[in-house]
């Protein structure tokens, strides 16, 4: 019996490092079936040589409509967060570990709801987050939430254990020929999430993680 494939985006990815070319074919990517559903692709933006890149989750509802990451309610708290920690959030990359939006429709209603990519999916858009790092190649890699900091680090990774911490790249990821700091934080949807009386000191802990890694800048 042949040995079962795991299809990922590989084969549609470029071998170039021209962030627009890159963003431009993965238009056409159908490494899994979230572009089934979802409204369009959505790939990184912001500065293509930028010291210091950000990695989301996915794409939400409101950026699935627009074609951006970060422009929802996550992206304000985002905004926020960085505005507070004196990062310009101009000179920045700014991407997601999945470029499609995973969502279901309730029974009533008519509201997509964010639901949380599988491990499969993860590991099929990895090669585009690997060549959007191999592109930009930041000094420090900022990954927000627990999806994005194990479609790097493996899926046994502890974001909690680890806040705070300068972290490497895999070994297995030296053929980038990049070693960015790694810094890990909660996602900003983490602090819409939750309770009123907790937002307050989980918005502050996420400044603190951006501030953090933006001193680890060296250009």
């Amino acid at each position: 019996m042949a040995a079962r494939t795991t299809r990922t985006a590989a084969e549609f990815v470029p071998d170039t490092a021209d962030i627009a070319v890159l963003a431009d074919a993965a238009h056409g990517c159908k490494g899994c079936d979230l572009y089934l559903d979802a409204t369009q692709v959505v790939f990184g933006g912001g500065a293509a040589r930028a010291d210091m890149m950000l990695v989301g989750e996915q794409p939400g509802d409101q950026e699935d409509k627009a074609g951006e990451p970060f422009v929802g309610p996550a992206g304000r708290v985002l905004d926020k967060a960085l505005d507070e920690a004196g990062v310009d959030r101009d000179g920045l990359y700014v991407t997601n570990a999945v470029k499609h939006f995973k969502f279901t429709l309730p029974e009533r209603g008519t509201r997509r709801i964010h639901k949380t990519p599988s491990r499969t999916e993860v590991v099929a858009c990895r090669p585009w987050l690997l060549a959007e790092l191999e592109a930009v190649r930041p000094d420090v890699l900022v990954l927000m939430g627990a999806t994005a900091a194990q479609s790097l680090l493996g899926s046994t990774f502890r974001l909690t254990q680890h806040r705070g911490e300068v972290l490497r790249l895999p070994e297995s990821d030296a053929d980038l020929g990049i070693d960015p700091s790694v810094v890990v934080s909660a996602h900003p949807s983490s602090v819409l999430r939750g309770r009123p009386e907790d937002r307050e000191e989980a918005f502050q802990a996420l400044v603190s993680d951006l501030r953090f890694a933006a001193g680890r800048r060296t250009r």
